[in-house]
Formats: C-alpha cells, sequence, structure tokens
C-alpha cells in the first residue's frame, strides 16, 4: 500500500506485472512397481490440477493394472481438489483399474472430513466397501449425510476456499513489489491480518484495491499493521 509500505526499488511499481513462479504449482512424480503405478502430487489442488492429473494419467504404461497416489504431499485444496478426484475416478472405471489416493494431511484432510469423505480413501463411498458404481456420486452422497454441527464450519471453509484467489492474487503483488518470495509474502499477510484484527481475505482485497487504485486506501490500521510486518520480514 502506498501510504504505508516502504517504496518499492526502481523499475518495480506496485502494480500488476507477471509475479514470480508459484511455488505451490502441482507436480507429479511417477515409479513404476512392475504393473502397479505410484503417483506422488506435491504443491496445491487448485485450478488446473485436474488437467495436470489427466496429462499424468494418459502417459501410463498400457499394462497398468492398479494406481496408487500418496498424498501427503499436498499442502493446500480447494474444490478443485475435488474435480482431481473426479478424473482418477473416471480414469479406473474406464481402464478397469483400481484406484487409491491416500496419505492426506493437514489442510487437504481436513477439507475432506468436512465434506464428508473418508480421508483414509475418498474414492470410497462413505460406509460402503470397494470402489464406487459408475452411477455413485461419493461427494454429493457424502454431503447428504454431513451432520448438521459441521454445517457452520464448513460453510467457514466454503468462504475461505471462496476467498483464495484474492489472497494468491495479494501475495503475488507483494512479491513483486517487495522482491520477497511467496513464503515472505504469505507470512506479511499473515501477520497484517493478526495485527490489525482485520480478516485475511479483507486485508487481500485492500492491497488489491490500493495496487490497482479500484478502491478506497484500507484503514489506518490495516496500513499500520502492513508496515510493521514489511519492516520485519523485508531487510
Amino acid at each position: 500500500m502506498t501510504s504505508a509500505a516502504p517504496p518499492p526499488p526502481p523499475g518495480r511499481p506496485f502494480s500488476e506485472r507477471p509475479s514470480p513462479g508459484r511455488r505451490g504449482a502441482l507436480t507429479i512424480g511417477r515409479r513404476m512397481d512392475a504393473d502397479r503405478a505410484l503417483l506422488t502430487p506435491r504443491g496445491e489442488l487448485v485450478h488446473g490440477c485436474a488437467d495436470v492429473l489427466a496429462g499424468k494419467l494418459s502417459r501410463l504404461p498400457a499394462r497398468t493394472v492398479r494406481i496408487d497416489l500418496d498424498m501427503s504431499g499436498v499442502r493446500f485444496m480447494d474444490t478443485a481438489g475435488l474435480r482431481f478426484l473426479d478424473v482418477l475416478r473416471a480414469h479406473g472405471r474406464l481402464r478397469s483399474v483400481p484406484v487409491t489416493a491416500t496419505g492426506w494431511t493437514g489442510q487437504p484432510r481436513r477439507i475432506l472430513t468436512l465434506v464428508g469423505l473418508d480421508p483414509t480413501d475418498p474414492l470410497r463411498p462413505p460406509g460402503r466397501e470397494g470402489t464406487p458404481t459408475p452411477a455413485t456420486t461419493p461427494v454429493a452422497e457424502a454431503a447428504a449425510k454431513r451432520p448438521p454441527a459441521r454445517e457452520e464450519e464448513a460453510e467457514r471453509l466454503r468462504a475461505s476456499i471462496a476467498a483464495r484467489p484474492a489472497v494468491d492474487r495479494a501475495r503475488g503483488l507483494l512479491m513483486t513489489a517487495h522482491g520477497c518470495d511467496s513464503d515472505t509474502a504469505w507470512q506479511i499477510l499473515r501477520e497484517t491480518a493478526h495485527l490489525s484484527g482485520t480478516p485475511l481475505p479483507t486485508i487481500a482485497s485492500a492491497i488489491i484495491a490500493d495496487a490497482t487504485r479500484t478502491g478506497p486506501h484500507p484503514p489506518q490500521k490495516v496500513r499500520d499493521a502492513l508496515a510493521v510486518s514489511l519492516a520485519r520480514h523485508l531487510p
């Protein structure tokens, strides 16, 4: 923000310019054990992740008789992660091979639990053994069975997921303006939210509005908190 942050280096205005490569971009490793394929996704299940998986699956050897995914390297997922699972499930049905996606941890595991899927293997419909039939839609079936007590938490989660694009955009703006990496920009955003007592999506929207001159200047408490956070995390 122009009124609180130190001026950016010459030639690097606080504006929308291509930001450094995203460190969370999804990659999928592959190892063959005889006729079994072990895939190891790393990064985030966000927009485009299903296409990355489809491309990897299309390149598996024709002799592949089983596909297992170790999801322990996935750090974040939004609703695109459900599409990722749909692609995997559809591939298994089309090729008549068993598929699994296990090893979920952290935020992705919490997402699966909140939508009612089994985090030990979300490809298995809740309360059933084996793989789903073509007519089964595990996500819809799980949502119908979700306990009412979880609805409020699930709604907060949906709001958080919906805000993710703005947070990522604000992080990219900070990286471009101040020459920091993705992790540092994330820490600046979180600390600004904490110091100012303002929700993270609101901080992200304020940074975007200020950088693109599409809205009013943020409140003074937000500008002060951002200045403090920038001073702490930038040389």
